[in-house]
């Protein structure tokens, strides 16, 4: 980098001021970077307990239904998901977090009600409801978890980009910056040496 430079004073002001700019913006990318990580270990934290809370709730859900299976009949289990009237649905909007755009996920009829699942209290089945409530509660733990994981993952990206950029200015691009500083600067006290050597050696002819 140094065998491109101009070894003049304007050239070395100009490089001064862009490796103070470089020195701030690595700087920040380094507070970003750290904060980025530290949002990444609580919610990676939160995550685990959120896959331990979707894997017991799932288990209760399959033993609910499959215990309103084997006393109500599968067929009775089918007609009664079938003659639910509101499906769910899921709703992906966008949320910042330190600049970085990650999904936030919701839903609307999670769960559902006896008279959502045309269902009343004389003909109903407490052990089809327990069964429906119970993969209500493991629909609603699936879009939590799938923001989550949506958003360790973006997180996880822009912190490895954060880290390689980090890197290049620390490793690469100050180093040569400081580099071509030292050889403007040595550069121009050689011009001067040799300014002062020629003036004197006018001033003795």
């Amino acid at each position: 980098m140094a065998l491109d430079i101009k070894p003049t004073r304007s050239e070395l002001i100009n490089l001064k001021r862009r490796i103070k700019q470089t020195q701030n913006g690595y700087k920040l990318l380094k507070m970003k970077r750290d904060g980025l990580f530290h949002e990444f270990r609580t919610l990676l934290s939160e995550m685990i307990s959120a896959r331990e809370e979707l894997v017991q709730t799932f288990r209760e859900a399959k033993q609910g239904i499959d215990l309103a299976s084997a006393i109500e009949g599968g067929l009775e289990v089918q007609s009664a998901a079938i003659a639910i009237s509101n499906h769910p649905e899921v709703m992906v909007e966008r949320r910042n977090i330190m600049g970085v755009v990650v999904p936030s996920v919701s839903g609307e009829n999670l769960s559902s009600t006896m008279d959502e699942r045309g269902m009343g209290l004389v003909g109903g089945s407490p052990y089809i409801d327990e069964a429906a409530d119970g993969y209500s509660a493991l629909i609603e733990k699936i879009v939590k978890a799938s923001e989550m994981e949506a958003t360790l993952k973006r997180l996880l990206e822009e912190i490895e980009a954060t880290k390689r950029r980090v890197n290049a200015l620390e490793f690469v691009v100050i180093p040569q910056m400081e580099e071509a500083k030292s050889f403007i600067q040595l550069r121009l006290e050689e011009m001067e040496r040799e300014e002062t050597f020629r003036l004197k050696r006018f001033k003795n002819k």
